[in-house]
């Protein structure tokens, strides 16, 4: 189906028609990477890649596109007919969706000439940056859940549909294993759930004719909410009172809470629903549900056997976005070699690393990642061999990897796209999730936890420091000439 190349910010197509009109449309690599962990957290799940490649395989201007561009009285006809024969025809080398990623490496790179690169610098980022936002806030939640069944509840809270279905696609990737936006099951795949509102319960003569019912229908899926009335008085009774009558049929219930004490109340209905011999139902809770929580709840050990977690799962919660950016690396010079760039600011942290770059991760001898370096694509790192790793901006911190230090290394940026189009077969949702858990598996916990994280290292090789410093010291000196002369 075909995707709007109208998604992208306005300026974007005013720099392409000034690239087109005065012919400068060199060949150029953009950069896409982040600058700090979402969450106040050490990690970040990369999640959006397959969705992005999707778009950009089918990315184009309607007619109504052309027509709405036209109306503008902005864009030149030569322009607007050049738009309107547009397709992607660039190379993409990106880390494999579901990655544990850090701040500052190359996450995406976009190798293409530049009018097309500028043009899907909103999409491309729009993509990644909400993507990667929610499959990391589902990856803290799961993992403080340790793994529990973790319930996406969020489609009435997200931002929009589209906001809904891309988060509940991201919350899969994260950890998630069901979501309640039917959409989002039919278009990804994902597993459907949802039970009942307080209004089922309270569109009956009684809380237990509303149990009866809806037992009846879904003997298989008798989730009762007990909280509409008296979660300890009526709503725990009547549902016993159910659970007993499914138990002769063999089938069970569970319960699920949605507001009051989540501490006191599940240890309270476990244990009346154990006494009533019904051992087997499970607790089901929500109501604004955060990874502080959860793992608040799972440490002191009450008897909850899922989560339903909606607003702070589907919007990010306390954080808005990712700062996910897109900077140009190197760009094509008149005899056709390509040239480092950096973006250089009064800011270190905000001063860009040049030129093409892999990303290199290093794992000791149990499969634990180690640390990460950033390199210039040309370098051939190969085990068995000492490497320094520079800071990334203190200019005089380093340490060394020995060789007995790892055991292996390996380059995280692999390509995706070439000439417009997917290499290999997209992998399915279920195989992103599992490639998420089993990477998420090789860091150390102490980069895991939800406050204070130890920090993960990234750092730079040695030709990219120096090429970095070199470059920096050359753009001050030139400043200074053409200020002073």
């Amino acid at each position: 189906m075909q995707v709007s190349a109208l998604t992208t910010d306005f300026y974007e197509l005013t720099m392409m028609q000034g690239y087109f009109s005065q012919k400068h449309n060199p060949q150029v690599v953009f950069e896409m990477f982040y600058r700090t962990n979402p969450f106040e957290g050490g990690y970040v799940v990369f999640a959006g890649l397959n969705d992005l490649i999707d778009k950009l395989e089918n990315l184009a201007f309607s007619e109504e596109d052309i027509e709405y561009l036209e109306s503008l009285n902005t864009f030149t006809p030569e322009f607007l007919a050049y738009l309107g024969n547009y397709s992607f025809s660039g190379d993409i080398y990106a880390v494999s969706e579901g990655t544990v990623v850090f701040p500052g490496e190359p996450l995406v790179r976009v190798h293409t000439n530049l009018i097309e690169a500028q043009l899907i610098e909103s999409l491309l980022l729009n993509t990644l940056n909400f993507q990667s936002l929610i499959a990391t806030k589902a990856s803290r939640i799961s993992l403080a859940s340790k793994r529990g069944m973790l319930m996406e509840f969020g489609l009435r809270r997200a931002q929009g549909g589209d906001g809904a279905l891309s988060a509940s696609r991201a919350a899969f990737i994260g950890g998630a294993q069901v979501t309640s936006n039917t959409l989002a099951g039919k278009k990804f795949g994902i597993p459907v759930a949802g039970t009942m509102a307080h209004s089922w319960v309270m569109s009956f003569n009684s809380e237990l004719e509303s149990f009866r019912a809806f037992a009846k229908f879904y003997p298989d899926n008798a989730i009762l909410l007990i909280d509409t009335y008296d979660t300890l008085g009526s709503g725990i009774e009547n549902a016993i009172i159910v659970g007993l009558e499914q138990k002769k049929i063999n089938k069970s219930i569970g319960v699920r809470i949605d507001s009051g004490d989540l501490s006191y109340l599940p240890r309270v209905v476990r244990k009346k629903l154990d006494d009533a011999g019904l051992t087997d139902a499970i607790i089901c809770v929500s109501n604004d549900l955060t990874e502080e929580i959860v793992q608040t709840l799972v440490h002191d050990e009450v008897p909850i056997d899922s989560w339903g977690i909606g607003t702070h799962l589907i919007t990010g919660g306390t954080q808005s976005s990712l700062n996910g950016v897109y900077k140009l690396a190197a760009k094509e010079e008149d005899d056709g070699t390509m040239k480092p760039t950096m973006k250089i600011s009064n800011s270190f942290e905000k001063t860009t690393n040049p030129g093409i770059k892999q990303v290199w991760r290093f794992f000791d001898k149990e499969g634990g990642a180690l640390a990460d370096l950033t390199t210039l694509e040309t370098e051939k790192i190969v085990p068995d061999k000492k490497y320094t790793f520079y800071h990334p901006f203190a200019e005089a911190d380093f340490f060394e990897m020995q060789k007995e230090d790892y055991v292996k290394c390996l380059p995280l940026l692999t390509k995706k796209m070439e000439g417009g189009r997917r290499l290999g077969a997209r992998p399915t949702l279920q195989e992103v999730q599992q490639f998420s858990i089993n990477n998420i598996k090789a860091f150390h916990k102490s980069y895991l936890r939800l406050i204070n994280p130890h920090i993960y290292k990234v750092s730079l090789s040695s030709k990219l420091k120096k090429l970095k410093m070199d470059l920096l010291v050359a753009q001050r000196r030139k400043a200074k000439e053409e200020i002073f002369g």
